[in-house]
């Protein structure tokens, strides 16, 4: 099949365009736009910007992706949006790209899912396999690691990190970084616990639940085994080999400027 571009859709000069790729009425492709092989644009989407869609994307209709950050700092610098391949972005989803202030790329992966009034802003990085629900939206410089779910009307703060495998509830404001594995719910954020559904649904085996749970239990339930970060050394001393449980631990021990997502009044779940 070859591409098809609806009479009423505007392609600029410039724009690049796959194979096989089917843009439908009214929409709008920017001068410096490439789509990927096998793309479909519903109908009135609008693609802008310095931005680069892989293979199998298909777009509903109001989407606006690669307009300019809405961040007073940004002085029109040639920055990018990059997203990843068989991505599904529904309708009136908003994608900005990046900054001078945050390294000028917003990157997105592969098979994500971003359902109605999603928005992904200036700078952040998104992994693969990410689901962000109704209206959820994520602030400049926000990092979401692999599989990342996040629920309808939630709200991430700038700057802050989703440790892969995390599940953010709905309607939840998260103020701080998220271990991976974990479960965050409440208005303003609190560990409920590991994200025992979602890790079940990827094929987690029980020992390795059983695992982390285990370590997560100690981390933050055992206050009488010394600080957070003493504990945290336990923990890479006795279970340097396991990697599910390392990525927390590396979690926690990189730089953060946002502080860690505690369970409230220090039950650890």
């Amino acid at each position: 099949m070859a591409t098809k571009v609806h009479p009423t859709a505007i392609v600029e000069p410039g724009a690049e365009l796959g194979e096989n790729v089917e843009v439908g009425p009214y929409c709008c492709i920017g001068e410096h736009v490439t789509l990927g092989d096998a793309s479909v644009l519903q109908g009135h989407v609008v693609l802008a910007g310095r931005t680069t869609i892989a293979a199998h994307a298909e777009i509903y209709p109001f989407a606006s992706i690669g307009q300019p950050p809405q961040d007073l700092k940004y002085n029109g610098e040639p920055s990018t949006l990059v997203v990843g391949s068989h991505c599904r972005i529904r309708e009136y989803v908003t994608m900005n790209p990046g900054t001078q202030g945050g390294g000028m790329v917003t990157s997105v992966g592969d098979h994500c899912l971003f359902m109605v009034g999603s928005h992904v802003a200036h700078d952040c990085q998104v992994g693969n396999h990410v689901i962000m629900a109704n209206n959820a939206g994520i602030a400049g410089h926000v990092v979401l690691g692999d599989h990342v779910i996040i629920g309808g009307n939630s709200a991430v703060h700038q700057f802050a990190r989703i440790g892969e495998h995390a599940m953010i509830g709905g309607m939840t404001g998260v103020e701080s970084d998220v271990i991976p594995y974990g479960s965050v719910v409440g208005e303003r954020g609190r560990l409920s616990g590991l994200n025992i559904i979602g890790l079940k649904r990827n094929g987690f085996t029980r020992e390795q639940v059983h695992n982390l749970r285990s370590v997560y239990k100690f981390l933050f339930s055992d206050t009488d085994s010394g600080t957070v970060l003493e504990r945290l050394d336990d923990i890479a001393e006795r279970h340097g080999d396991d990697s599910e449980i390392m990525d927390i631990v590396r979690f926690i021990r990189s730089d953060s400027s946002r502080g860690l997502t505690q369970p409230k009044n220090g039950n650890g779940g």
